[in-house]
């Protein structure tokens, strides 16, 4: 799914069937001192992972970001002090560096209205008008795991377990970390119908297990079948139309 931060049906579509043509990806996270950057509030941490042809590589931009402010009770969410930010640049140190990593890339990013907020606040702070997203197609995660499984949860916990992508390293949160775990959860969610198959494959298992056939069969007279109603059949034959 594309996202500009507007939705688009027609764009979602039409990326989702483009998706395996693109070539450099970024997955990209942000730590921060607390929630809406019009608080106040600042980056501490940016952390970012390059997807090539759909593998996770090695090259990756990670930094620690003094915020000139206290980082308060947002230590317990990534445990990043600060005495630790002491010496640690500011972000008008880091931010060129930043911007020539993500150039020309797509970002990758969960519930990227946050990120993207902050990271365009700092840009702000330091003069600079141009936004993220003015340079950088984005792909949110978060909206993209609503489109496929409506009515679940989609934290990244959640997306983790659902795909069986380990975060027995993730006891906090981190920026990189969580980079790197999104990317793995990005390249499961985007595997197409091979995700399809494994699940098919696995219902094909289950019905052909002889011990659950025998004992369908045993229990066959106290099997209540429920058949569709006139309106429930109706509804259905008007959905494929």
């Amino acid at each position: 799914i594309l996202f500009n931060l507007f939705r688009s049906d027609d764009k979602i579509k039409q990326f989702y069937f483009n998706m395996p043509n693109m070539e450099r990806l970024i997955v990209l996270d942000t730590e921060t001192t607390g929630i809406r950057p019009e608080e106040g509030h600042r980056i501490i941490e940016i952390g970012a992972v390059q997807i090539l042809n759909r593998e996770i590589t090695n090259t990756e931009f990670h930094k620690y970001v003094q915020p000139n402010r206290p980082v308060g009770d947002s230590v317990n969410i990534h445990g990043i002090t600060d005495k630790f930010l002491i010496n640690k640049p500011q972000f008008d140190k880091v931010s060129n560096e930043l911007l020539s990593f993500i150039k020309g890339a797509t970002l990758i990013i969960h519930n990227a209205p946050f990120d993207l907020g902050f990271l365009n606040n700092e840009l702000k702070i330091n003069g600079i008008d141009k936004k993220i997203e003015d340079s950088c197609q984005i792909i949110d995660t978060l909206e993209l795991s609503k489109e496929q499984r409506p009515g679940t949860m989609h934290n990244l916990d959640a997306l983790c377990r659902r795909f069986g992508v380990d975060t027995s390293a993730r006891t906090r949160h981190g920026a990189l970390l969580d980079a790197q775990i999104l990317a793995q959860v990005y390249l499961a969610m985007t595997g197409g119908q091979s995700i399809l198959f494994q699940e098919s494959s696995s219902i094909e298992s289950q019905i052909s297990d002889p011990a659950i056939i025998k004992n369908n069969i045993a229990n066959k007279d106290n099997i209540k079948v429920i058949y569709a109603n006139k309106k429930e059949t109706d509804l259905h034959d008007n959905y494929f139309k």
